[in-house]
């Protein structure tokens, strides 16, 4: 059966090929081309390796790529540096444990509660696990159920969120979708993973056209502007920290400006 890491892996590369024209890396048009973007056989000869293993690589073989080969790969399709980094994550044997969701330790659950702005909590699966009273005032989770506690979910098929995004919702929601894949890629095949997939296909079409260009993104800071029912027109800028007592939480936090 096929490493579900390695299938990503084929994929994003499949991704990159797809968007890169042969104009952008000095190569000449050619013929007629039957598909989009570059050729296998000349990602192959861009980044110094063999046709064959190009092509192993890019149908998700269970095969291990060198760093020198991996870096090869990202200059030959011109990665970006967080592209770059997503590949390498994916090319290393990383930890196979079963995704269990995260508990907030007390001192950080008081940190959250003590802040004046809206501020939360979130896990590696981007689970809401924490908040504090100004985040309930905005976002409202306790009034969900646990398990749509998921900023992502939220996002992408919560009707009253989409509304409140207004004409600014595709953007942001794009944004996180390319963020969250980046995060999704390492954990693939995952059983907690794949039942978030699943449910974010079945509840938004936008989403699947977006995750099927693969795009990725790094997590960074941001404006956001949002219409709250009873508050009105809120606009925040908003950070992220991660925890040093356990990586696998971040703070999130809306400053209003």
């Amino acid at each position: 059966m096929a490493d579900p890491r390695r299938v990503e892996f084929g994929d994003f590369l499949r991704s990159r090929r797809e968007k890169l024209s042969p104009k952008a890396v000095g190569l000449p048009i050619g013929g007629r081309r039957r598909t989009a973007g570059l050729r296998r056989e000349e990602v192959a000869q861009l980044a110094g390796i063999g046709v064959d293993w190009y092509i192993r690589l890019e149908q998700g073989r269970t095969v291990s790529p060198s760093v020198t080969t991996v870096d090869a790969l990202a200059r030959a399709l011109r990665l970006s540096k967080t592209e770059h980094a997503h590949l390498k994550a994916l090319a290393r044997d990383g930890d196979r444990r079963v995704f269990t969701r995260e508990t907030v330790p007390p001192p950080i659950q008081r940190l959250v509660e003590s802040l004046p702005h809206p501020a939360y909590i979130t896990g590696r699966r981007w689970d809401v696990l924490a908040w504090n009273p100004a985040a309930e005032q905005v976002f409202a989770f306790g009034r969900l159920p646990e398990a749509d506690r998921n900023t992502m979910l939220l996002m992408m098929t919560n009707k009253q969120t989409r509304k409140a995004y207004g004409a600014g919702w595709a953007d942001v929601a794009k944004r996180m979708v390319a963020m969250f894949r980046a995060t999704h890629d390492v954990w693939a095949g995952d059983p907690a993973f794949a039942e978030l997939l699943t449910r974010l296909r079945q509840g938004s079409p936008e989403f699947v056209k977006w995750w099927e260009a693969h795009e990725v993104r790094g997590t960074s800071s941001g404006l956001k502007t949002m219409s709250h029912p009873t508050l009105g027109v809120l606009h925040f800028e908003h950070t992220s920290f991660q925890a040093n007592d356990d990586p696998a939480l971040k703070l999130v936090i809306y400053t209003p400006v």
